[in-house]
Formats: C-alpha cells, structure tokens, sequence
C-alpha cells in the first residue's frame, strides 16, 4: 500500500507536491565565546553627582501647574452656561415686544390667563369650564412647535369684561381632569415692565434657585387662595377619596364574583338536568319508535293471521257447500239421468273430522304462542319503564334531599346567631342587675320600692329575650 501511494505521488500538481517537500536544512552558527553576563565592563556604574552642576537654578525656574479638579470643572461648566443663559436673555428681551406679537389679538383686558392645565384637557373642555362665567370669544391654546404638543396654557378671551373678572375670581384652583388650574389676567400688555417666566419673570417662587430657596406651591401674589393647611386639607381629601374608590371597586369586584359564583352554581345545576331532560327525551323518542315498529309488526302478523283464518273459513265453507250440494246414492231415482256438472266435475274426497280438528289446534296453539310473546315483550318494555321512573325518582329525591340539607342548615346557623345574641342580651341584664342591686343596697327602703313596683323603661323589651303579650283588645 505504502509502495503504491509513493507511486501516485509522482501524479500530483505542483502545488500538492510542495506540501510534501522536505524542508530547507538549520544553518550552523558558530558558539558564543562568554555570555553578557560574563562579560566585564571597561566602565563601571555611576551615579548622576557629576551631572548636577549641569541642572537649571531652582530661582529660574517657572512655577508649577495645577491640575483642575472634576468639582471645578462643573462648577466652571455651570458659570459659563448661565452666563450664555443671562447673554440669550438680554437679546430676547430686546426683541420681545407683547403689542406687537401675531399670536396677541384682541382686547387684553377681556382675556384671562390659564395654566397649569392638564395636557390631555382639549379646547371644547376648557370652553365648557369657563363658559360658566359668561360668553367666551375666543380660546388660544399654546402648543410645541417643533413637537406639537400642548404646553399646558391657554388664554381665554371673553365677551365682555365683568365675565372675565368673575372668572379670575372663582375659577382659580378649579380641578380640571384631574388637575388645579391657576387663573390670572394677561400681564404682558397690561403690566408695564411685565416679562415672562422664560425670560427670567413671571410669578412665584418656584425656579428662583435650589431647592432650599424654591418653593413648592406657586400662585398669584394678590390672592394666595391656598397655604400649606388648606393644601394638606385637600391633599387628605384626595387621598380619602381615592381609598373610598377602591374600596367600592373592591366591593364591586368582590360582589361581583359572588354573584358569578351563584349564577355558576346554579346554572351548573340546571344544566345537569336539560342534560338529563334531553337525554330521557332521547330515550323515549328511541323507546317509541321501537313501540311504533313493533306494533306495526304486530299488526302485520295479526293482518296475516286473520286473512289465512278467513282463507280457511272460506275453505270450510265452500267444503261443506259441495258436501250439502252433492245427493246420497240411495236417496236418488232410478228413472232420472245423472247431473251433467255431478258426471263432468271431478268430486274431491271429503277430509277427516280428525284433520280438521288438528289443524284448528295447530292454529290455536301458534295464535296462543304470539299472544304469550308480545306479553313477554310488553311485560319488558314496562320493566324496562319502570327502571327509568325509578332513576327519575332516585335524582328527584337526591335534589330534594340536598336542598333540605341546605334549609336545615340555614335554619341551624340562624338559630345558633340567635341564641348567641340572646346570651348576650341576657348577659347585659345581668350586669344591669347587679349594679342597680348595688345602687339599691346604697339607698333607702322606700326608694327600692318605687323602682320595684316601677320597672325601668326598655328593660322588657323583646330584643332583651322578652316576649310580650299582645294587649288584650277592647283595652
């Protein structure tokens, strides 16, 4: 095998032949006389003491850097920022002019000021707040122009100008899906130096600086219709309001799948028996049409027995006609001639008595046998009744037995509640009689008398295990 494989190889290309080719021999370099570390140096070490007159004078020398820290990056980043902050606001409120804004129309003493308005809350619904105070003109919601989105203001302008004082001032702090609007007037081209929250103005203290500067609530400096009291007030309101809405949906919820459970119970029960209903149906549409194809098979048979009884009838009889028909031999004369039809006609020997009398017991007896074989069948058919009304009457009597247990123990529980509140009724009367007996042993004779022959008023009452008579009629 080895032989005929070096003999394949002489047929492969070149390119496999390379793989197979010996490779090129080690070169030989001759050996190394010491290693380095054998080697002495000419030059010993030294230090950097003659290379010190060569150093620069400590008083030339410029003084050193300081690295910035990562606080003080951020605290610089910070200042540059609200300085470009402070730079874009003194350009915008060179070009910021109310009077001449295209979105400011109309008569700005008739236009109210809403804000804090909840995002989802749409133009027909504020018209259906504030309308309320009187005709709205017009209503301008402010919204994103590069995402347009609400902003969460508008400006409503009304009518005339008393609505507009009525409604700044009942509709601040109204809820609106949800959320407290603030209502106020429009300041810019009625407040002279007015600017906007955008441009460093506008109301409250809420964006003022850090936290320990800010403010958490923010309304209208005239009228502060809200302080930290009235605030929790209406925060526990809130917060009353939503635990009693989920404790009806609880009660809701829990009602409601009680009432799923006693719909299923029933519905349960009543499905068992349409089954049943449908299944004995079933059975006694099946036993009827087996009563219908037996009958009408005993109708048959019986149809086919009376017509061979009267084919035999009819046999008897047309014998015993020729048989009276036909004369004795004696009793004809000598002188006649003999009848054509008695000379031309064969005459057919007359059967046996004893014949007859068989075949007659013969049918007898097979009518006899049908009648015993369809009582045999009605006697099952009635059995079989029989069984079906008894399993009826065992499922009847298991319902019924079942919701008399269920009654029994409804009265027993009801029972049991109420012998446990008459216990306890007779228990506080004890108590009352003990301390009057009390109060009794501490007062005098005649006093004891009195409240004797004077019950107390609701101590015999029927809820405290008394029963009471009815008054006497006629009294």
């Amino acid at each position: 095998a080895a032989a005929a494989a070096a003999a394949m190889t002489q047929f492969l290309p070149p390119n496999l032949l390379a793989l197979f080719a010996p490779r090129d021999p080690v070169p030989f370099l001759p050996p190394l006389e010491k290693l380095p570390h054998e080697k002495h140096h000419s030059q010993p070490y030294s230090g950097i003491a003659r290379f010190v007159s060569h150093f620069e004078d400590p008083r030339d020398a410029p003084p050193p850097t300081r690295a910035e820290t990562r606080e003080e990056r951020m605290e610089r980043k910070r200042r540059e920022k609200i300085e470009r902050r402070q730079q874009e606001v003194e350009n915008e409120l060179k070009m910021w002019d109310p009077h001449n804004d295209p979105n400011a129309q109309g008569d700005a003493f008739k236009t109210l000021f809403v804000a804090r308005v909840n995002y989802d809350t749409t133009e027909s619904k504020l018209r259906r707040e504030f309308e309320v105070y009187g005709p709205i003109k017009r209503i301008y919601m402010v919204y994103n122009k590069r995402t347009g989105k609400p902003r969460g203001y508008a400006f409503i302008e009304y009518e005339h100008e008393r609505d507009m004082h009525s409604a700044y001032k009942h509709a601040d702090g109204k809820k609106i899906d949800g959320r407290r609007v603030l209502v106020d007037v429009e300041r810019g081209r009625t407040v002279k130096g007015w600017r906007p929250r955008r441009l460093g103005g506008g109301l409250g203290g809420t964006r003022r600086g850090g936290a320990d500067v800010n403010i958490k609530h923010s309304g209208r400096d005239d009228a502060p219709r809200y302080d930290e009291r009235d605030r929790d007030r209406e925060r526990d309101r809130d917060r009353r309001e939503l635990s009693e809405r989920s404790r009806e949906r609880d009660k809701e919820r829990e009602r409601r799948r009680s009432r799923s459970r006693e719909r299923r119970r029933p519905r349960s029960r009543s499905r068992e028996k349409e089954e049943r209903k449908v299944h004995n149906s079933r059975e006694r549409s099946r036993e009827k049409d087996k009563d219908k194809d037996r009958d009408r098979k005993r109708r048959s048979r019986s149809r086919d027995r009376k017509r061979e009884r009267d084919r035999d009838r009819d046999k008897d009889k047309k014998e015993e006609r020729t048989d009276v028909e036909q004369p004795e031999a004696g009793d004809a004369p000598h002188n006649d001639p003999p009848p054509v039809e008695a000379v031309c006609e064969p005459v057919e020997p007359k059967p046996e008595p004893e014949e007859k009398n068989r075949e007659r017991g013969e049918r007898d007896r097979e009518r006899d046998r049908d009648k015993e074989r369809d009582r045999d069948r009605d006697r099952d058919r009635d059995r079989r009744r029989s069984h079906r009304d008894r399993d009826k009457d065992k499922d009847r009597d298991r319902d019924r037995r079942r919701d008399r247990d269920r009654d029994r123990d409804r009265d027993h529980k009801r029972d049991r509640d109420r012998d446990r509140d008459r216990d306890r009724n007779k228990e506080a009367d004890k108590l009352q009689d003990n301390g009057a007996s009390e109060q009794f042993e501490e007062g005098s004779l005649d006093l004891y008398i009195d409240l004797e022959s004077q019950p107390a008023e609701g101590y015999m009452l029927p809820e405290n295990g008394y029963q009471m008579e009815p008054p006497a009629e006629g009294y």
